[in-house]
């Protein structure tokens, strides 16, 4: 089977999850081409991709290029799979004219409020959902929204994080360890080791309400250092900086880092103070590898982290600062939470798994034979 894997912009979890579907799928035999921008290519290290992205430099005409060669390809194809909202447009506009089948696998709900961009937001969904062969969700919401947008068949995909299994497979931590290794991560990111490591991994986004986390640092009586793993809007960084800096919140941002692993193995809480997520992944590897989880209770993390973690109400900052108080001055429950958490990550589908299901569904679109 042929595969056209359309990624967009992606510096995270969608470009994770994207890249390794198409590693699993190249393992059962299929040929699969990914076409996505420079930003993606490079940071997933990429070098046979088809950097044919729409970039908004290149303008109208190179725009129509871009599609004119994705059209190319999809005539090739047995499928399209693009990942996210713009992905989708790219492809449907693209395999427009074709008997080639289009999934649009949607992995982060619109969040445009309202007003003319909101307006032109939703029709974009509407045209997606309703020229795409198959849509599917990272969480049960974004099946709803792409029914209630007209898809001609929705269902959940549920998106792994491919570090799981070797997380859930290594040996617990127990908290001296983890104390250990934290006191080593800090002194080599000159930050002192004054208290217990609270631990975020974020792209810099809006989305993901690190204000809240900001202010929740703030509210915490019990000593300590809370880091946050990620990179992305550099002047929103700046704010959220000086928020910190402002209020003496011990908030540490140090950047994106290759494996994340070391961190989830020296926190001894993970926190996601998110306005919304589907099944992020850092909270799957969190998760995995007993680290226990306060959330928001939003999206896919509802069903992802209920009865294994504490759910705290979006935006909530002296919420999330009783949970991680609670976690922190509760061995037993603290304990609790990691089994909890690990035997549930265990129990989910890993990559190779995912990839045959979706070999299945791909067999069983309109014009496969």
């Amino acid at each position: 089977m042929r595969i056209a894997m359309v990624v967009g912009r992606s510096t995270g979890g969608i470009g994770l999850h994207a890249v390794d579907l198409a590693a699993h799928l190249r393992s059962l035999g299929d040929d699969v081409v990914v076409v996505t921008d420079d930003l993606t290519a490079e940071r997933f290290e990429l070098p046979d991709a088809l950097r044919w992205w729409p970039d908004r430099r290149a303008g109208v005409r190179g725009a129509l290029r871009s599609v004119r060669r994705l059209r190319g390809l999809a005539r090739s194809s047995d499928v399209v799979h693009a990942h996210g909202h713009q992905a989708g447009l790219f492809a449907v506009l693209a395999a427009t004219g074709t008997s080639t089948p289009v999934v649009v696998s949607q992995h982060n709900a619109v969040l445009s409020g309202a007003g003319p961009r909101a307006l032109v937001s939703r029709v974009v969904q509407t045209i997606v959902a309703r020229r795409a062969a198959l849509v599917t969700g990272a969480s049960s919401d974004l099946v709803q929204v792409a029914t209630a947008h007209g898809a001609r068949a929705a269902r959940l995909a549920p998106v792994p994080s491919p570090r799981v299994p070797a997380l859930a497979a290594a040996p617990l931590v127990d908290v001296r360890a983890r104390a250990e290794a934290a006191g080593a991560l800090l002194a080599a990111h000159g930050i002192p080791a004054t208290g217990a490591l609270v631990l975020t991994i974020s792209r810099i986004a809006p989305q993901k309400s690190l204000d809240v986390l900001v202010d929740a640092a703030v509210a915490v009586a019990a000593p300590i250092q809370w880091v946050v793993v990620g990179d992305g809007d550099t002047r929103l960084l700046a704010e959220l900086r000086r928020r910190a800096g402002d209020r003496g919140a011990p908030v540490h941002f140090i950047g994106a880092v290759t494996d994340p692993t070391p961190w989830l193995r020296a926190a001894e809480v993970f926190v996601l103070p998110s306005r919304w997520e589907a099944r992020a992944l850092v909270v799957q590897e969190a998760m995995a590898a007993g680290l226990p989880v306060v959330a928001a209770d939003t999206g896919g993390l509802h069903d992802l982290v209920d009865g294994a973690g504490v759910l705290v109400p979006v935006g909530d900052a002296p919420g999330f600062a009783r949970a991680v108080e609670s976690v922190l001055g509760d061995p037993e429950r603290r304990g609790r939470l990691s089994q909890q958490g690990r035997e549930r990550a265990t129990s989910w589908d890993d990559g190779l798994a995912t990839a045959r299901r979706w070999r299945e569904w791909y067999s069983a679109l309109p014009g496969m034979t």
